[in-house]
């Protein structure tokens, strides 16, 4: 049995502030005292900073709304540092920040309303913030139109991937802060693989009911090749998972397929175990299935990721690029 002296061996220690703290800072201080979830985030930076100077294919998986929650410009700021190589995300995220591309906007409410009135005077909730529907319908469904009129006179009949189809709406709206144009700008493939559960595929199948003979045609299975060259290429493979739903399984079932597991792998999520769910199933549940590597950097962060996304990114930035 060991002795309590090789148990006990690096105490707590107390984290102190102090003004004008950088984020990194705040980091350094959340690793000495090292416990519960801020001993979590402290690791998760230290492993997301590994995965960027090691040069690891890193795979983000955004599930979920984070756009309506301001979450757009960190991942924007990602994909221009190079800190992600392929992003596999929920339509919802693409939805919400196509249509901040033409004049939408998603209001700061609160969830401690009628919801009924929120109906009755057509405001839709996620949670706490507020988008009018009309914004859904003339700066979402119509400047599609336009869109999908031009990719059919560029493409013909062509059958698209869903990130070749996002790849054609990224190319054609031109706005700095949009992730999907910023995404095609720097050669970052956006897979969806449940984007017919959204708005996008709504707006498609308007389109083609009321454009007889013109046809969109996205093809869910398409992708998933060109998804596992990317991962089998990869010398070295990491993943930051926000959330976890099907942009999780879609990045981890690669790995599984190929034999392959993730070297470097950092989850954010409030989800729980025991229900048996991906969302809140642990890393080391995903060795058992050879998707994350036994001696792999690993580590799952029970938080909000609107708090810890915005930390994480900032710390490691600011220890690699100096800001």
């Amino acid at each position: 049995m060991p002795q309590i002296s090789e148990i006990c061996r690096e105490p707590v220690k107390p984290l102190r502030l102090k003004p004008k703290m950088t984020v990194n800072e705040l980091i350094l201080e959340m690793s000495r005292s090292g416990s519960f979830s801020a001993g979590r985030l402290a690791q998760a930076v230290n492993i997301y900073e590994k995965m960027v100077r090691d040069g690891a294919t890193i795979v983000f998986g955004f599930a979920g709304a984070m756009v309506p929650a301001g979450m757009k410009h960190v991942v924007i700021e990602m994909i221009k540092r190079k800190m992600v190589h392929v992003i596999v995300s929920t339509g919802a995220n693409l939805v919400h920040d196509v249509l901040e591309v033409f004049g939408g906007v998603h209001y700061r409410g609160t969830p401690y309303i009628d919801d009924k009135l929120l109906y009755e005077s057509g405001v839709d909730r996620v949670y706490d913030v507020f988008i009018p529907e009309d914004d859904f319908k003339n700066k979402f469904d119509k400047p599609l139109i336009e869109i999908f009129n031009d990719i059919i006179r560029e493409n013909g009949d062509k059958i698209f991937s869903t990130a070749e189809f996002i790849e054609e709406i990224g190319k054609r709206i031109r706005d700095e802060n949009s992730i999907v144009y910023n995404a095609y700008k720097y050669r970052v493939p956006i897979f969806v693989p449940a984007i017919q559960d959204s708005c996008f595929g709504l707006a498609v199948q308007e389109y083609v009911e009321k454009h007889c003979g013109k046809r969109i045609v996205v093809d869910a299975f398409k992708g998933v090749i060109d998804f596992l060259n990317i991962v089998g290429r990869a010398k070295k493979l990491g993943a930051l998972i926000v959330g976890g739903g099907v942009p999780k399984n879609y990045a981890f079932q690669a790995a599984f397929k190929l034999g392959k597991p993730y070297d470097y792998v950092i989850q954010i999520t409030m989800d729980r175990p025991e229900p048996g769910g991906l969302s809140g199933a642990t890393l080391e549940e995903a060795v058992s299935w050879g998707k994350v590597g036994g001696e792999a950097h690993r580590v799952q962060v029970i938080c909000d990721a609107t708090i810890c996304l915005p930390i994480l990114v900032a710390a490691v930035m600011e220890r690699i690029f100096g800001e």
